[in-house]
């Protein structure tokens, strides 16, 4: 008897708002199966019932800042489904903490959450790819601000510049490994979501900042992450710059 396909499953981490939840509703709506993580429970439980209309979702709470959660929601994943096609590194946060007088605590946690923890799911994923056919598409989803550096945002936009880095130094070592896995960064300039009035501390300043011109909405960033994985597997897009027409830099 013939076994039926198996569905293909992704993970999108900070997936309980914004161009994560964007993302995770978009790609079950595709047909796959979710794996998603964000600290927030209540907002899982919420987007869990929306994505179950779909599919199979594990929903878990993690804090990306510590490396034996990451482990523990990989080993649910590999006891749920035991593989994984699709990772979108899509969890990141900024502070308004400049290199003058910014606080090392404000530091270190984009450090943990953008570079770092993107490094260790990464590692993860491949791994579990690797183990199942070797094939598969990771997805960094990064910033204009890897592109160019906004005032006073010298530390953000320096773990975004890492992701670019990280992003091609695993091109390579992919080729190196002559593996079928493939990597994509997406860097999205203004998108309207919570991150400016989080990173300002002020809805005000949120408000200002997402009123002066149309600026992108999270459904645009999630049409260009399923225009990268829907490319052919001999087609890797390696990096794609998101702006609003109206943003300058």
């Amino acid at each position: 008897m013939t076994q039926p396909a198996r569905r293909p499953t992704a993970l999108v981490t900070g997936a309980s708002s914004g161009i994560g939840r964007a993302i995770a509703l978009r790609l079950a709506q595709e047909g796959y199966d979710l794996a998603i993580c964000a600290r927030r429970q209540d907002r899982l439980d919420e987007l869990s019932q929306t994505l179950k209309q779909h599919g199979d979702v594990l929903a878990q709470p993690v804090d990306l800042r510590d490396e034996g959660q990451i482990l523990d929601f990989f080993s649910a994943i590999k006891t749920r489904w035991g593989y994984l096609d699709v990772l979108v590194n899509n969890a990141g946060l900024g502070h308004n903490q400049p290199l003058l007088n910014g606080s090392t605590e404000g530091w270190r946690e984009m450090l943990d959450v953008n570079v770092l923890a993107l490094c260790i799911c990464t590692r993860e994923t491949v791994q579990l790819m690797q183990a199942n056919g070797d094939s598969g598409h990771i997805v960094h989803i990064s910033s204009m601000s890897g592109h160019r550096v906004p005032s006073l945002s010298g530390l953000y936009s320096a773990t975004k510049f890492a992701v670019r880095s990280l992003t091609e130094g695993l091109r390579r070592e992919l080729r190196a490994a002559d593996s079928n896995i493939r990597v994509s960064s997406i860097s999205p300039g203004y998108v309207e979501t919570e991150f400016a009035e989080k990173y300002h501390q002020s809805a005000e300043k949120a408000q200002e900042t997402y009123s002066r011109f149309p600026v992108l909405q999270p459904q645009d960033i999630a049409n260009a992450v399923s225009y990268v994985l829907s490319q052919p597997s001999y087609v890797q897009v390696h990096d794609i710059l998101v702006r609003p027409t109206g943003q300058e830099t």
